[in-house]
């Protein structure tokens, strides 16, 4: 089958560009021709089995003054394009009575018009413009038609950029290099209008192409008894939101998965934290995150796809230097597809604003092949993680400025306050942070554990625990603060009930079971301690009552030890 363009001049005075595709989208002919005789020679080989041919030009114009409905219709999707149909009427001359030369090119070629057609040999109307802004993705029609205000360098540029774009499509020939050759050495804009034509033919012939390929991607506006146009559908995000809403409740469940099994990786690595939610996106807010655009321009042409935060997981600190250790032990756990560190984009701008590390993962190889994980395999998360003051932060100005109503007149004062607030939450942070290493180093300090104190209880009291091993591993960061009475039960299981016995065992305890583990993240306290009883008790270690839910993990451990 041939899929045949044609650029046609509204009178046979100006130069029409002609251009043939075959199945495969290959160029078989182009050419620039002027009168309705020239045009049916240079295709007859092509049209006389079966073919569609796509004619930029009116075919049916029945309309006394104004714009047919079709340039109506299509002009309220693609105007914000700049890509708008001129008018068609009767009044005008080249469509005086209802004739249109594109009805007299088909009849001379023996072409069904109709766009509901079966035949064999047929013809639509086309229009490269709003073809060009969805077949390339363009914010904005290319400027490669001369116009008042446009230079020959810039349409020159233009021109060569479609050229580019068609290139991706369509397998061209040496004619078409010629035709390339032919713009960069352009001395006039003359020079480039035969180009040009001959340029938009091929554009019409891959709409043929794509019409026939994929109907149910094309848009026909208007229709035969008034004139009509086809051309590649704008993205719609409709059918994509019926899909997220049917398929949510199974996002749901996965994001409550996803929440456990990064809120198991902290408490598996000891890292400090003050919370992990989650949130599957709303219908509505999907809805109104894939109707964006920018530029007139869809920000998203696959939805489903392309919008990764559908399921996200939050994760707060209490100080900067958690958010870096949280960020590299997911690295290390899970497969990270995307990091960006927002407060980093925003700094290097020389400003104060939204901070927060936002990271998009998937589950890894040994975990995908699970069953437990089934409901997360294929599936993406993205996982924010920011401190205590960065959310408050983040909450805060979202609310004022994305949920409130903020008068004109208090705009510009409230922008300098929250950039003001911004660097003083910083500056906290920054001082947080040096206050828990000053800690750190002094060798004093730890978390403040509370502990409901029982009669009898034979375990260590969990806030002598954490103050020992702000002693015994001073270089490592403070652990969550339930983490502690956690490994108090786990040594009573071994027996050690005072400081005293567990000192004897860690004294016995390898230097470098830090290197062997070779991590990523700096790990709390109470993680060096259940490297350091995993490395003592071995077995009997991964055997205790208290550790049944992650026996598997700790088996994993132990061989690395040994290494």
């Amino acid at each position: 089958m041939h899929y045949v363009g044609i650029d046609l001049a509204w009178g046979e005075r100006q130069p029409t560009g002609v251009a043939v595709l075959d199945d495969d989208a290959r160029l078989l002919a182009i050419a620039a021709v002027r009168t309705d005789d020239e045009i049916a020679a240079v295709l007859a080989p092509y049209v006389s089995s079966e073919c569609l041919v796509a004619i930029d030009a009116p075919l049916v114009v029945t309309n006394a003054t104004g714009s047919r409905v079709a340039e109506q219709a299509l002009s309220k999707d693609f105007r914000r394009f700049e890509a708008g149909a001129h008018p068609s009427n009767t009044g005008k001359p080249e469509f005086a009575g209802g004739e249109t030369r594109g009805a007299r090119v088909c009849q001379l070629l023996g072409l069904d018009m109709n766009p509901r057609s079966g035949r064999a040999r047929r013809a639509i109307e086309v229009y490269p413009h709003p073809a060009t802004v969805v077949l390339f993705g363009l914010p904005r029609t290319l400027k490669y038609k001369d116009k008042k205000g446009r230079d020959l360098e810039l349409l020159r540029g233009e021109l060569l950029a479609l050229m580019g774009h068609v290139e991706g499509l369509v397998e061209t020939d040496d004619q078409w290099l010629t035709l390339r050759v032919a713009v960069e050495t352009a001395t006039r804009k003359s020079e480039l209008r035969v180009v040009e034509d001959q340029v938009d033919a091929v554009v019409c012939a891959y709409v043929a192409l794509f019409r026939e390929r994929w109907p149910d991607r094309t848009t026909t506006y208007g229709d035969f008894e008034h004139g009509y146009i086809v051309t590649p559908s704008l993205p719609d995000a409709r059918a994509a939101v019926q899909e997220y809403a049917a398929h949510r409740p199974m996002l749901v469940e996965a994001g409550q998965q996803f929440v456990a099994l990064v809120t198991a990786i902290l408490d598996e690595a000891g890292i400090n934290y003050l919370s992990v939610t989650g949130r599957t996106k709303s219908v509505e807010s999907f809805a109104e995150k894939a109707a964006r655009t920018v530029d007139g321009r869809p920000v998203f042409t696959d939805p489903l796809r392309e919008i990764t935060d559908q399921i996200g997981v939050r994760v707060i600190t209490y100080v900067h230097s958690d958010v870096s250790a949280v960020a590299d032990l997911l690295s290390d756990q899970v497969v990270v597809k995307e990091d960006r560190d927002l407060g980093r984009e925003t700094a290097s701008e020389g400003r104060f604003g939204y901070a927060s590390r936002h990271l998009l993962i998937e589950l890894d190889a040994a975990r995908e092949s699970e069953r437990d994980y089934a409901a997360l395999r294929g599936r993406t998360a993205t996982v924010q993680v920011r401190t205590v003051l960065q959310h408050a932060w983040a909450e805060f100005e979202h609310d004022i400025r994305y949920k409130g109503d903020v008068p004109d007149e208090h705009a510009r004062d409230l922008d300098r306050r929250f950039t003001l607030a911004a660097g003083l939450l910083e500056l906290a942070d920054q001082e947080f942070s040096t206050i828990r290493e000053r800690l750190r180093s002094s060798g004093s300090g730890g978390p403040a554990v509370r502990h409901d104190s029982v009669v009898d209880d034979p375990r260590i009291d969990p806030r002598e625990l954490a103050a020992f091993l702000a002693g015994q591993y001073d270089d490592a960061g403070w652990s969550r603060t339930d983490h502690y009475a956690w490994i108090s039960g786990l040594l009573l299981e071994l027996g050690i009930t005072s400081l005293v016995e567990l000192g004897d065992v860690l004294r016995e305890t390898p230097a470098d079971l830090n290197e062997r583990m070779d991590y990523r993240y700096p790990p709390g306290a109470v993680r060096r301690l259940d490297d350091a009883l995993l490395s003592a008790f071995a077995e009997r270690y991964v055997d205790l009552h208290g550790n049944a839910h992650r026996r598997d993990g700790l088996l994993a451990r132990l061989a690395k030890l040994r290494d």
